[in-house]
């Protein structure tokens, strides 16, 4: 009897274990699904379109893009409601643009690629945006659902490329999905600390479903028993695929999630910065972002009256001429600080990793990322509060809590008169002769006097842009565009560009090293087709200088380091800009053929300045690594 039982519970078990098998087999397949919801075998409707409605309900203006197969659904329908497509040159470039849109907008940025090549090119730009902390979607195309690992055009694994490099990667495999993953990716992006976002949409998911099942469909199956079983399995793929595809679904913003210092922490912060005889800020990009608009920013640091070192994106937070903005000898000005404010400011290679902060100083770090915040902190600084929250809100509200009190006005004074005094040495060095062609200083500090006042700056190079840090001066907030710490070559046309669209009516500078323009100059035709006309200004000494210039001293040689003295003025003519030579000959029309060249531009020509330089000693020191 006893054995009787056993048996049975011992069947009991296997048939609730088969069950359960077949119960999730079935959900798997999608059968229980498609019991509830319809496949519209008629409709003409695809999953682009999906794409395309939640894009449009987030704000989004602009996709960006290289044209692919793969993708083709997502742009037809993105162009049909209103977004702009803009098709570059380069994937990179696609993706360069993106960033820019979202550093300036305060929106996601968005590029779109085919599969394989299409999205491969775009990784050094990915890494880029991650280290900016640019919130980015990039659409891949990829091979389709059935096709993966088989053997297809441009299959590669995606997923495994882009997961270290993105805060959040998904791959479709059902139309239905299509909306909330879009959705979830777009907040993703905004949330915490902001960064780009993957999603991959197999070919199949995007096109409508009588091609899909023309393309895909079994067209001669294996005859028996295995051949009722694929053609069955295909079928019923293909119906699980579009099942419920267009259902009504909610395309509203998610909730985005950004961390904000406690009261406590900012009351903390508010009794230190009272105390401090010699305060400091330090400004970093991640202050420029949203929810805080710049110009509360702006306008909370000037009631504080503390003097601030602006870098990355922040630049130009404080406009051209402002009182409390110190540009140089931040080095010595940190030896002397009783308190430093890190706002956003990362204790990585730009800071010594932290040793350029006295020990003396109360240090208040304030950063969105955790990791970032505490950098090198255990090693060579440590703070004093060290608040994971957004830079720009935490300032404005410390303004609040000190209203009525102003840092020592004689502090910001005494660093002033430093800059004063470097300012003019590098006055008086822009008027050397260099051993041939033009002194880069003098045409970096004519072009600083000639550009308008609504400019935005593009930095894309290492020696002349360099050297442009410390003279062009933006004139405002959001408008000075760097790769950030990745230190990317190559962005200028893609920032530019991404750039012009935001602000039509500004003049967009791309400031470019010889070497660094060689990834972007066919951008220029992209200028041309859309109608979007910047200026480059074109640093040509023939040389990757910032390399050179440790090399040869350290090393002995050159090798690798020469480049020539190119005629990118024709290029730049041959893909619809206008271009211009500049060399020494041309000194006393320099100031002519810059007005020209903005005339150009807002005529709706793309130009670009090819400018022969020399040699100066002015960055001797510097690093390249």
């Amino acid at each position: 009897m006893e054995t009787f039982e056993s048996v049975c519970t011992l069947l009991g078990c296997v048939s609730g274990i088969a069950a359960s098998g077949l119960l999730f087999a079935a959900y798997r397949l999608g059968l229980l699904y498609q019991l509830f919801h319809k496949t519209e075998t008629k409709s003409p409707r695809h999953g682009g379109e999906s794409v395309a409605e939640v894009l449009r309900s987030h704000g989004i203006k602009y996709v960006f893009t290289l044209v692919g197969g793969h993708i083709s659904p997502i742009l037809v329908a993105c162009e049909k409601v209103g977004i702009r497509i803009v098709d570059t040159r380069h994937e990179a470039t696609a993706v360069f643009a993106a960033d820019a849109v979202a550093r300036l907008s305060g929106t996601v940025g968005v590029a779109a690629v085919t599969a394989g090549p299409g999205l491969t090119n775009t990784v050094t730009a990915v890494k880029n945006a991650q280290m900016a902390e640019s919130p980015l979607l990039l659409i891949g195309g990829a091979a389709g659902t059935l096709l993966q690992g088989r053997g297809a055009l441009q299959d590669i694994d995606q997923m495994s490329l882009f997961k270290p490099l993105c805060k959040f990667c998904a791959s479709v495999r059902t139309v239905r999905e299509i909306v909330p993953t879009v959705r979830k990716a777009l907040a993703i992006a905004q949330s915490g600390t902001p960064g780009p976002v993957f999603i991959e949409f197999p070919i199949d998911t995007l096109y409508p479903y009588h091609i899909v099942s023309k393309e895909f469909g079994v067209k001669n199956p294996p005859k028996g028993l295995m051949g009722k079983f694929v053609s069955w399995y295909m079928n019923n793929h293909l119906m699980n695929l579009y099942a419920g595809a267009w259902e009504p679904r909610d395309v509203s913003p998610l909730p985005v999630n950004i961390p904000q210092a406690t009261d406590d922490q900012v009351q903390k912060c508010i009794e230190l910065v009272s105390r401090a005889k010699k305060p400091v800020i330090l400004l970093g990009s991640q202050a420029t972002l949203p929810p805080m608009p710049v110009d509360n920013i702006r306008k909370a640091l000037e009631d504080l009256g503390i003097p601030c070192f602006l870098g990355g994106m922040s630049r130009g937070m404080l406009g051209k001429d402002s009182p409390i903005h110190i540009r140089q000898n931040r080095r010595d000005a940190l030896k002397e600080a009783d308190l430093v404010i890190l706002a956003g400011t990362v204790c990585d290679f730009r800071l010594s990793y932290g040793r350029v902060l006295s020990r003396r100083s109360k240090i208040i770090a304030v950063n969105r990322d955790n990791t970032q915040l505490l950098k090198n902190s255990d090693m060579f600084w440590k703070p004093t509060v060290a608040i994971q929250g957004d830079a720009g809100s935490f300032l404005v509200n410390l303004s609040k809590g000190l209203k009525g009190h102003r840092c020592p006005e004689e502090w910001p004074q005494n660093l002033k008169s430093g800059d004063a005094t470097k300012e003019k040495n590098n006055r008086v060095k822009a008027e050397e002769k260099t051993d041939r062609h033009l002194n880069p200083l003098k045409v970096l500090h004519c072009v600083d006097e000639l550009m308008s006042e609504d400019s935005i700056i593009v930095a894309d190079g290492g020696d002349f842009v360099g050297s442009a840090a410390y003279i062009l001066r933006p004139r405002g907030p959001l408008r000075w565009l760097d790769p950030g710490a990745f230190g990317t070559l190559g962005v200028g046309g893609g920032f530019a560009l991404g750039a012009k669209l935001c602000r039509p009516e500004s003049e967009v500078w791309i400031i470019y090293g010889d070497g660094s323009l060689g990834y972007s100059v066919a951008e220029i035709d992209t200028f041309a087709r859309h109608k979007t006309p910047v200026i480059a200004v074109v640093g040509n000494d023939a040389c990757w200088s910032q390399i050179s210039r440790e090399q040869v001293p350290m090393l002995g040689s050159n090798v690798a380091c020469g480049l020539a003295f190119s005629d990118y003025h024709v290029v730049a003519d041959g893909y619809g800009g206008k271009g211009y030579l500049i060399n020494r000959d041309d000194e006393e029309k320099l100031s002519e053929i810059i007005k020209q060249a903005q005339k150009d531009c807002q005529e709706g020509k793309a130009t670009l300045l090819n400018v022969l330089i020399g040699k100066t000693n002015f960055r001797e020191g510097s690093i390249s690594v």
